[in-house]
């Protein structure tokens, strides 16, 4: 009873001190071996070196070339003016009428593109701004716009996305960023559809109310854009990279290689289905970084510096995530977690998608991470769901869709790094704008999770 008490004391008091600013890369170890210290079943100086730090590298190994090269796409697409092409171009030809429409899918297409939601935050903003000015819809919904078109189906559901929330699943279940695709667009699709109704319906009576834009006093972030930004065909060519590219490397060219060498002892061993889906997405953004490069030579200010800062960028994401999957990592170890974990496993028998949904999305909301509360779920149970589901005729890509889409609903809690970071480049508070925030990257990707699994249940995985 103590160990259990120990987990969940380390649980919440990661998540209120958390959002109370503290830096998850002290904190998540200070809590694990607090949960060590009630459970009194492991060393802490063991327990802190050979499996805390242990876990946090293995992720580091596995993920960093992901986040490395998404965060350095992403500075070039904005720091070249593509990103701030492509937010123009589709505000122009889906009118200021439709302003939140318009934003939602800007954000949309750059995150389904690679290019990283803090960037894209920072890119959109400024026009968001002045068309929610221009016709009067009030600012406190331009974060939920931006995280609907951001944080939401793009991330989880798409087939293909190169989030890394659709990369983790790969390794455990022997998938590739397309799993399920047709249950992922339908559930994109739930996730879009509905939060623009939810939006438009807000709007509606805020207009109907005489409530206007409000008087703000905006700042258009720290991003520097070139002043002749390229046209919009030039601007859309990296991202039809990386999506092509990732499709064709993962169906066609990789599968394709002589990999045998995979078998030996200096690579592993390990085999082809695990490495797949992280190689067709390298492949495909170095290719879209070699292009952004060739085709904006005249325009780079200082090539380097964006590289640069692109790299740097990188390291506080991922180190925080890797962070909290040691955290995970700790709590699965410890005596008192069988019980839970028992508790989680047992909470569907015969279907492990609704088990595996809720362990992923309840850890994605204490962490607010959702590539934390997944990695930690897979890390610890994903062998389990995988031999669950192949005794229940369940297919991995139905459970990779399923994990990526519940990481993506409970995880966007007030103490979410990215809702903060996003409450405050739009310099507005969870007061104002929280709610419709929850609306619609929390509700709807719930809705959108369980409409996947009972499709998934009935009619199996396409």
């Amino acid at each position: 009873m103590l160990g259990i008490f120990g987990i969940l004391l380390s649980l919440v008091l990661l998540m209120t001190l958390a959002y109370r600013g503290i830096n998850v890369l002290v904190l998540a170890p200070l809590m694990a071996l607090l949960a060590v210290l009630l459970g009194r079943d492991a060393p802490l100086l063991a327990t802190y070196t050979q499996v805390y730090m242990t876990s946090l590298g293995g992720y580091l190994v596995n993920y960093f070339p992901l986040f490395l090269l998404g965060s350095i796409f992403g500075k070039l697409m904005a720091d070249s003016g593509s990103a701030q092409s492509i937010s123009q171009f589709i505000v122009q030809r889906v009118g200021q009428q439709r302003v939140i429409l318009a934003i939602v899918l800007a954000c949309a297409i750059l995150t389904y593109g690679g290019v990283s939601l803090f960037v894209v935050a920072f890119a959109v903003f400024p026009i968001a701004a002045e068309i929610f000015r221009r016709s009067e819809t009030p600012k406190r919904l331009m974060p939920a716009a931006i995280a609907l078109g951001s944080f939401t189906f793009t991330m989880t559901a798409l087939p293909g996305t190169p989030a890394i929330q659709n990369a983790i699943p790969m390794p455990f279940f022997g998938t590739t960023p397309f799993a399920a695709p047709v249950l992922g667009i339908l559930g994109g699709m739930v996730m879009l559809c509905g939060g623009m109704y939810w939006l438009n319906h807000r709007a509606r009576l805020a207009m109907n109310a005489g409530e206007g834009y409000g008087d703000h006093d905006d700042q258009y972030g720290t991003q520097e854009f070139v002043q002749a930004i390229p046209s919009i065909w030039i601007a859309i060519i990296p991202i039809l990279i990386v999506i092509a590219g990732n499709f064709a490397f993962s169906k066609y060219f990789i599968p394709r290689w002589d990999t045998t060498y995979l078998s030996e002892s200096q690579y592993g061993p390990t085999d082809l289905k695990a490495v797949l889906g992280i190689w067709s997405i390298i492949c495909g953004l170095l290719i879209a970084i070699a292009a952004l490069i060739v085709l904006h030579w005249n325009r780079w200010r200082n090539l380097m510096d964006s590289v640069n800062h692109g790299t740097k960028d990188s390291l506080l994401p991922i180190f925080n995530t890797a962070s909290e999957v040691g955290y995970g990592t700790v709590i699965a170890s410890l005596a008192a977690f069988v019980v839970v974990r028992d508790f989680i496993i047992n909470l569907s028998p015969g279907n492990p998608l609704i088990s595996e949904a809720f362990a992923v999305t309840t850890l994605a909301g204490i962490t607010g991470s959702a590539s934390g509360g997944l990695s930690i779920a897979l890390s610890t149970l994903g062998a389990t769901y995988l031999e669950l589901a192949e005794e229940a005729g369940v297919s991995p890509d139905l459970l990779h869709r399923v994990a990526s889409m519940a990481a993506g609903a409970f995880d966007t809690l007030p103490h979410n790094g990215a809702v903060i970071t996003l409450l405050a480049i739009t310099r507005l508070t969870h007061r104002t704008s929280y709610f419709d925030i929850f609306i619609v990257a929390v509700v709807f990707p719930a809705i959108a999770t369980i409409a996947v699994i009972t499709l998934g249940s009935l009619l199996g995985s396409f």
